[in-house]
């Protein structure tokens, strides 16, 4: 069942998104060589709870920490640890809030120093292929119009799209209907309603799109040790627009 929502519903939603956004441009900034990971997850919940938010991903099917730090060959879930981040890696941190009631979701990869330009162009398509997804996120598309305009993006570049993991609905909870892919699906005939609110958040391997799970039961790798990088944006769609409200 997909949770479609108002007015009222989308502007909470997207307070819970000005607090996502704040927080990952914050992370981002003190984002260099030397840095523990563990010190994003410090910094993210001080900035939640000093905004009267509640870090969401912290707890959430016993997930121990408040967002989630995937470094290089990680691509989601990743573990904040004592692990120093070097020049030449890259980090994807994702973020949830949740705020009055409200949930938002949303990530971004950012560089650490200077990086090779191989990793330089894996972040920089997997941007564009969540600007392209999100172009397609209007009233009266299907789903499947997101998920096959990043993936043919991606394809194009001659990277991959993870399939294991996809986008999903936000808002009243943390992960609702509908499943957003970032790859076509056939028989996905979702259409985009009025009130709809999408995290859409490509994935995007270097190599090949297959993935393990670490021994922590959390920590998604690629298999073939390639780089893997994430862009993620809260969308809301009514006949009148879409408005991306992280």
């Amino acid at each position: 069942m997909i949770n479609l929502k108002n007015k009222a519903d989308i502007e909470g939603i997207k307070k819970a998104g000005e607090i996502v956004n704040k927080v990952l441009n914050e992370l981002s900034e003190i984002t260099k060589p030397g840095i523990k990971t563990i010190e994003y997850d410090i910094a993210a919940e001080r900035a939640a709870l000093s905004l009267k938010a509640l870090p969401a991903f912290k707890g959430y099917n016993g997930f121990p920490f408040s967002i989630c730090v995937s470094v290089n060959e990680e691509v989601v879930h990743g573990f904040p640890s004592q692990r120093r981040l070097k020049e030449g890696d890259i980090v994807s941190l994702d973020f949830g809030s949740y705020y009055n009631g409200y949930y938002a979701d949303a990530a971004v990869t950012v560089p650490v120093g200077d990086i090779s330009g191989s990793a330089f162009d894996l972040i920089s398509v997997t941007r564009e292929a969540l600007n392209i997804g999100i172009s397609k996120a209007v009233y009266g598309n299907k789903i499947n119009d997101v998920s096959k305009a990043i993936e043919d993006f991606v394809v194009k570049n001659k990277y991959s799209v993870v399939r294991d993991f996809v986008g999903h609905g936000v808002g009243f909870k943390l992960h609702e209907e509908p499943q957003v892919p970032n790859y076509y699906i056939k028989d996905n005939d979702i259409l985009i309603e009025d009130g709809m609110v999408i995290a859409i958040e490509p994935m995007v391997n270097e190599f090949s799109h297959k993935v393990r799970i670490k021994k922590n039961g959390w920590t998604v790798v690629t298999k073939d040790c390639g780089l893997s990088a994430h862009f993620e944006h809260t969308v809301a769609i009514t006949k009148e627009g879409q408005q991306i409200l992280t």
